[in-house]
């Protein structure tokens, strides 16, 4: 195992943050490869919890090599935020452990009121985004009027490139949206601060990334949000702006796929998102709320309540093949403890047929009707569980019908939010 891919499932908040921690020890090196600070998760390590949104979550561990990948969109601002709100808990982040690529796109003050002046144009047919400037700054990549890192380094070119893009970006803010333009001088000065603090952390992180893998470094690549929020694969438009599944990583990192050998899929035991768009599943009566309440399902970036559903193993078996997952993580089957009856989906009843698959069309999927199975539940005891044997039998039941339905191995369980509540039921990813 070299390099092997973590990520999520679902619509993200699987706990991709704990298994990447809990991964992590065995890797030499955490990537991220894509999304930016829309991003968070929470990582228990004994009595704290370490909140994150950009840096990978190897940052925990004094021996490991984490980057921040070209795929990556990052707010300078966001980063040292994070990175003084992490030393102030005793975590080192040093240019030795933290490295940023020279091609990862900066994301502008420009970006982060666009965000919220379109959200806030588009009315009740808002998507949901968290206002952080990520989808601006995705189309400014791919018009080809972004920021690099590079060029931040460059006070001359970043000097020319700004100015321009702060006279294209004020007429849509004032004379579009009727905000307020924002001043060439001041963004200027901040960002050559940023420059400033940024210049150790920075190097050209695929040729990095490369020379670990071939000298037989483990290497963990992170991802962001989860499958059904990819910008193509997922429940579009209620996605994000870029690819968040194993296809991904080579874009995101520049490195070849030839070099990934394996990919974990992480889930929780029952389904949930944030804001709007389908959910075939979601349980919206006094089950959706006890499990929400229960299961502290409120998003680490924006605070928002998550939605809570059965399990959907038609969203499942379409991540293993579109992410050609190896393996599954199981998350959060402690939260389902002490209900009676629990639900799983394994199809969808779509005009007179049963299908397998996540449609494209949302309005063919609201027309989808959810087929379910029902399992007996499990009491509190899961959470103390240290061994795959040690579960509940009614809890290995449903875990068994996971495996089955998406045929896929599941390789880790977790009945916690510590790391000592997760335990390893098969050696290899």
């Amino acid at each position: 195992m070299s390099a092997f891919i973590v990520l999520g499932a679902q619509w993200g908040d699987e706990g991709k943050g704990k298994m990447t921690d809990y991964l992590a020890e065995e890797a030499d090196v955490v990537v991220r490869f894509q999304g930016g600070n829309n991003a968070g998760h929470t990582v228990v390590v004994g009595d704290k919890d370490y909140k994150l949104h950009l840096i990978p979550s190897g940052i925990l561990y004094d021996d490991k090599i984490n980057i921040i990948a070209n795929g990556v969109v990052v707010d300078p601002k966001a980063l040292f935020t994070e990175i003084d709100y992490l030393e102030g808990l005793g975590v080192k982040v040093t240019p030795e452990k933290l490295i940023i690529s020279d091609r990862a796109h900066l994301i502008m003050p420009y970006h982060r009121v666009l965000d919220a002046l379109k959200e806030k144009a588009r009315g009740k047919n808002d998507i949901g985004t968290t206002g952080k400037g990520i989808g601006p700054c995705y189309t400014d990549k791919i018009e080809r009027s972004g920021i690099r890192i590079c060029d931040l380094l460059h006070e001359d070119v970043f000097k020319e490139k700004l100015k321009e893009n702060i006279e294209t970006k004020n007429k849509y803010i004032t004379k579009v949206y009727e905000g307020e333009a924002l001043d060439f001088e001041t963004i200027f000065s901040e960002y050559q601060e940023f420059a400033r603090r940024l210049r150790p952390y920075i190097q050209d992180t695929s040729v990095k990334i490369y020379d670990e893998i071939k000298a037989n470094k483990n290497v963990l690549f992170e991802g962001a949000q989860g499958m059904l929020l990819d910008i193509d694969h997922g429940s579009y438009p209620y996605v994000t702006s870029s690819n968040t599944t194993s296809g991904g990583v080579s874009n995101g990192t520049g490195i070849g796929p030839t070099m990934i050998t394996n990919a974990v899929g992480i889930a929780k035991a029952y389904t949930t998102r944030v804001g709007k768009g389908p959910f075939p599943t979601e349980l919206n009566d006094e089950i959706g709320e006890w499990i929400r309440e229960k299961g502290h399902e409120f998003g680490v970036t924006t605070g928002r309540a998550r939605r809570c559903g059965w399990l959907d193993l038609v969203i499942l078996k379409s991540t293993v093949r579109v992410c050609g997952l190896t393996s599954v993580a199981i998350t959060k089957i402690d939260t389902l403890a002490g209900l009676d009856k629990i639900k799983v989906c394994v199809g969808y009843k779509f005009e007179d047929k049963i299908i397998d698959y996540f449609p494209a069309s949302l309005e063919d999927l609201a027309k989808c009707e959810p087929v379910y199975e029902e399992f007996d539940g499990w009491d509190s005891s899961v959470a103390d569980a240290r061994s795959y044997e040690e579960l509940p039998e009614n809890a290995k039941k449903y875990l068994k019908r996971i495996e089955e339905f998406i045929q896929t191995k599941i390789s880790i369980v977790s009945v916690g939010a510590k790391r000592d509540q997760t335990m390893r039921v098969t050696k290899d990813l």
